[in-house]
């Protein structure tokens, strides 16, 4: 693959900030965008030590005029985007329940704890939902200009193991998922036209930031969820970071995957072919 200017959402996450610098490895120009500067900068001072090129601005992806600005200071900097990665997204406690199906006591106020589903929070239910959804869309908005514009490019977004099938406890984050999942197709279907592909990654499980306190103890120690994760993928194991750029690799090959468009591979260790038996 040539050089490419590539944007990054979401690059200070656990496992963008590694697909980040592969590409920098490779020779790209890497945008960095996210909200919170500090870890864009981590990402950056590793990327300049091997004497990549990379530059991070922060922006919530929500906002469609901000990200148009972050369009215009990327102009400045590298030119017109051709490959975008959607990388932005993640779930809030508050919308996650700490039991796996109905208990009475949720409905009473001696919960002692105990979040079910109709102890959610809706305001941050609604958070989940924008930030995996709205927060694909608009960056496909903003830089999906620049791909018509040179005649080509591609649209990686992320989905996720929720896409094939809801997880328990986590309802928004698998509402969103599943709306990634379709956006992704009828964008494919929308810019095909104008040589623009649009695919995804659905990752298994891999221990980041927002899910350590699923999968582990205070302690350290592997939680009953786990268990459970590693019982259902054929793999035995939780994904590496790493393991995610051989397909990102070859949806953005524009000989290999030339014909492909509108498609999300899972990377799951056999997770999502595991029928339980």
């Amino acid at each position: 693959m040539n050089k490419q200017n590539i944007v990054v959402t979401g690059a200070g996450g656990t496992l963008c900030s590694v697909i980040a610098v592969d590409f920098a490895k490779q020779g790209h120009n890497v945008v960095l965008v996210g909200r919170s500067l500090d870890k864009l900068q981590k990402v950056e001072e590793e990327i300049r030590s091997f004497g990549g090129s990379c530059v991070c601005i922060t922006a919530d992806v929500k906002d469609e005029a901000r990200m148009m600005q972050v369009r215009e200071e990327v102009h400045k900097v590298y030119g017109p985007v051709t490959i975008l990665i959607n990388g932005a997204g993640g779930n809030q406690p508050d919308a996650v329940t700490t039991i796996n199906e109905f208990d009475p006591k949720e409905l009473t106020d001696d919960r002692e704890g105990l979040r079910g589903f109709f102890n959610l929070d809706m305001k941050k239910f609604l958070d989940v939902i924008e930030i995996n959804t709205l927060g694909t869309v608009i960056p496909s908005r903003v830089f999906a200009l620049d791909m018509i514009e040179q005649g080509h490019g591609n649209i990686i977004n992320f989905a996720s193991m929720n896409t094939y099938r809801p997880l328990s406890r986590v309802p928004a984050y698998a509402i969103a998922k599943a709306g990634v999942s379709n956006f992704t197709q009828w964008l494919a279907v929308h810019f095909a036209p104008c040589n623009i592909r649009c695919n995804a990654i659905a990752p298994g499980f891999f221990v980041t930031n927002q899910n350590r306190a699923l999968l582990y103890t205070q302690d350290g120690q592997p939680t009953a969820r786990t268990g459970k994760i590693l019982a259902a993928t054929p793999m035995g194991r939780f994904g590496k970071s790493e393991e995610l750029d051989g397909s990102l690799l070859f949806l953005l090959n524009n000989d290999a995957a030339s014909f492909i468009t509108g498609v999300v591979i899972p990377v799951d260790g056999g997770f999502s072919a595991y029928s339980g038996v």
